[in-house]
């Protein structure tokens, strides 16, 4: 029996962030969660089955040095330097804890997102829960935290690595900290790391030493692999010492058993065939979706069609639809049909625009079905 909750009580939004992702939970029709940009090849087996039976030993407490899951992770990061990764790695229950963490550490003073106006709202909720001061991405004022999201939810858009480096060497203040947040960023394909800050340590090293800005790398695991509920999330820390500090204050057993359980497997040779066919079928699969998206939109709006941001090998699309009234039926309309989206509104103010996952092409024919009222006569 679905819950009898409305879903628009499930955030306090005097105290929380509003995120997608609750809504399926509420719709007694529903095929298929659009709000969130998980993977569209849902949960991967293997791991997925490692979890499960890790449920028999969870009368006992998850492994203090977080192993063998770490050093699996480190060697997904790094294949051939993986121990320096391992040094400065942590991991948490969900980039969340992680990002609250660094929010914490930083240097007292103002947080800034940047580059692009309109970014995932974690970052800011907790520089604002800590009484920071947030500033517009193009404000010249410096900024003690500048936290940079790379891919860009929800926009899509993306800095390569040299374009990346080049903005935080010319708009980061010295001494003062960075997060960079690059959780869809393995989607990119399977050289993701050549064009990651991964593969930048020696420059992290670098501008610590010389100018003392520390860089920090988070990743959420949890949309890649598809584990939202497990919440799985690492920080890579600009140097040892960073780590040791953060791993001193951070809550103890942040990451449960199963979910590291999950992580070991997924990181490991067992799932690489998944991690192919991700890379093989997200950007036919999003291709196929911009193209019905504004076939249709062209017959919405007397013709003005709908402007779909993102880069091709992301999990999603952003959708302005250039009319407030249609976008908020056209969430309203996905809902009822059990493939809901996710609105630009809450916590976007993005009145005109529906950010939608990428999934296969049968499940976006549904979408595109559902949004046919929107067509008019």
């Amino acid at each position: 029996m679905a819950p009898t909750t409305p879903a628009t009580t499930v955030w306090d939004t005097k105290t929380q962030q509003f995120h997608g992702g609750q809504e399926w939970q509420f719709i007694d029709n529903f095929v298929e969660d659009f709000s969130v940009t998980t993977n569209g090849l849902g949960l991967p087996k293997k791991a997925l089955q490692a979890a499960r039976d890790s449920l028999d030993i969870s009368h006992h407490y998850p492994a203090a040095d977080q192993e063998p899951a770490k050093t699996n992770l480190a060697k997904f990061y790094a294949p051939d330097g993986f121990e320096s990764v391992h040094e400065r790695l942590l991991l948490g229950n969900g980039a969340s804890e992680l990002i609250d963490l660094v929010t914490r550490a930083a240097p007292e003073g103002p947080w800034k997102p940047g580059p692009w106006t309109v970014q995932y709202k974690e970052y800011e909720r907790s520089a604002i829960a800590l009484g920071r001061k947030v500033l517009a991405p193009k404000d010249a004022t410096p900024a003690s935290l500048t936290c940079i999201v790379n891919p860009n939810n929800p926009t899509g858009d993306y800095m390569n690595i040299e374009a990346l480096k080049k903005y935080i060497e010319e708009t980061v203040a010295d001494n003062t900290d960075v997060m960079v947040d690059e959780s869809m960023q393995p989607w990119h394909s399977p050289s993701f790391r050549s064009d990651s800050l991964i593969s930048q340590p020696t420059w992290i090293a670098n501008l610590f030493q010389t100018r003392g800005i520390a860089v920090y790398l988070i990743h959420s695991w949890t949309k890649l692999w598809s584990c939202t509920g497990l919440r799985l999330g690492s920080l890579v820390c600009p140097t040892v010492a960073h780590c040791t500090a953060l791993k001193k204050v951070q809550v103890p057993w942040s990451v449960n058993v199963p979910a590291l359980a999950f992580l070991q497997v997924v990181t490991s040779s067992d799932e690489q065939p998944f991690l192919d066919e991700t890379w093989a079928v997200t950007t036919p699969w999003r291709t196929y979706t911009v193209d019905a998206l504004t076939t249709l939109g062209q017959h919405v709006n007397s013709g003005k069609g709908w402007t779909i941001t993102g880069e091709p090998f992301l999990s999603w699309v952003w959708i302005d639809m250039h009319d407030a009234e249609v976008a908020a039926q056209a969430v309203e309309l996905a809902k009822r049909a059990g493939v809901p989206v996710r609105s630009g509104v809450p916590g976007y103010a993005c009145h005109t625009c529906v950010r939608a996952a990428v999934r296969k092409p049968e499940l976006v024919d549904k979408l595109v079905r559902a949004w046919q009222p929107l067509v008019k006569a």
